[in-house]
């Protein structure tokens, strides 16, 4: 018996276990209170990275592109071209969207010294078994002189 417990236990510490969380978002109706900081700057450069969000990514309102990131905006996507005027570019070739009062799937935002940093839920199929399964994808900003200048995200080149 206790040959057999040894072996139970053994392959219970011996394989990988699985305890993911699932990732919960902000409600709606706390985002607002979630750009509030001690810090008012903070709190500005979270609530213009929030907008951006929002009016130009989303909606894809290339008038609030243009007031809201620097002129040599910088991008570390590869899929994305630098620059203010290509990110139009690119962006504005695609249809306008009705902006949205709110984020969908965003986990937290945060903001220290001009860096605003935003994670979202994301949902992915399990490449190992049947359904799927939450994680979190993250972006950051880099605010100065109170527009965007600079972008960071998981961005990867896809396969043709």
């Amino acid at each position: 018996m206790k040959q057999l417990l040894a072996i139970i236990m053994l392959t219970l510490f011996s394989t990988t276990v699985l305890a993911q969380l699932p990732v919960e978002v902000i409600p709606a109706n706390q985002q607002e209170a979630w750009l509030q900081d001690s810090n008012a700057q903070d709190a500005a450069d979270k609530e213009l990275v929030y907008d951006f969000w929002r009016l130009v990514l989303v909606a894809r309102d290339m008038d609030a592109a243009m007031e809201m990131m620097h002129e040599d905006y910088m991008q570390h996507n590869p899929n994305i071209p630098t620059g203010r005027a290509p990110f139009i570019g690119f962006f504005g070739s695609m249809d306008e969207q009705e902006p949205l009062a709110y984020i969908p799937d965003l986990v937290a935002i945060t903001a220290d010294a001009g860096y605003v940093t935003m994670a979202f839920k994301r949902e992915m199929d399990n490449p190992n078994a049947a359904g799927t399964y939450t994680t979190t994808w993250f972006d950051m900003f880099r605010v100065q002189g109170d527009v965007i200048i600079e972008h960071w995200d998981y961005g990867t080149i896809q396969a043709r």
